[in-house]
């Protein structure tokens, strides 16, 4: 069994021009959200719970869940903690659901609602979502949450990255997988460096926030995949 085609959706803004049916969609977010909700769910979140407003995530206060925002790279003033992936260690997270909102992945996740089954990729978990997904018979649409719907680079590469994992020949890709699997081939030696031009590198770095990116292109640290159960993600073995 295989995928029966792989498609990059370069921003979400191009959502509405791609079929969802008979589709997986991989949300990509690499700075910060995906990465964070994959460390999150490892490390024993119950559940996390995208939702694509500050307003939305208000809404959860007195229920006994912890409310994660972040908006322009920071923490929302009034809320436990943003999308940093160090807010997601298990003496935080472990037993709790998580309300999250960030400036551009959890609308990518809300947006793909209408597809077969709603993924979250991250460079942390991505053998173990391309070895689910070779054994799905689905196309695969990777969805760039990119910045505020403009091209995100590593996003990009991380679709290019897995299309690449995904690439063994006979197998449809449209001519974004390709772009974003050269991509990825230019930057695999030394993903770090090349993506230190990428304009979310330089306003983490800005914020003073460049350890996530070190930590969010660490490759292989977790195997959870975190899928949409409703109307929040859990690990996908609790969803079978």
């Amino acid at each position: 069994m295989a995928p029966k085609s792989i498609r990059v959706c370069l921003s979400p803004a191009l959502l509405p021009f791609y079929p969802l049916d008979d589709t997986i969609a991989v949300v990509i977010d690499i700075f910060r959200a995906t990465s964070s909700i994959c460390y999150g769910l490892a490390n024993g979140a119950k559940a996390i719970i995208p939702v694509a407003e500050v307003e939305a995530c208000l809404a959860y206060r007195g229920n006994g869940h912890l409310l994660a925002a972040e908006r322009d790279g920071e923490v929302v003033t009034g809320f436990d903690f943003g999308n940093s992936p160090f807010s997601y260690t298990a003496d935080k997270v472990g037993g709790k659901t998580v309300v999250l909102t960030t400036t551009n992945g959890t609308r990518a996740i809300q947006w793909s609602a209408g597809a077969t089954a709603v993924v979250a990729g991250s460079f942390l978990n991505i053998s173990a979502l391309s070895r689910w997904l070779q054994s799905q018979n689905h196309h695969v649409l990777m969805v760039c949450a990119g910045w505020k719907n403009q091209f995100s680079l590593e996003d990009t590469v991380f679709a290019g990255a897995l299309a690449n994992s995904l690439n063994t020949g006979g197998i449809e890709l449209d001519d974004a997988a390709h772009a974003a699997e050269s991509l990825y081939l230019e930057a695999k030696d030394n993903l770090k460096a090349y993506l230190s031009k990428a304009s979310h590198s330089k306003r983490m770095q800005r914020l003073n926030i460049d350890a996530d990116i070190s930590f969010c292109l660490q490759q292989d640290t977790v195997s959870v995949i975190p899928i949409m159960n409703g109307h929040e993600l859990v690990r996908l073995a609790e969803t079978t």
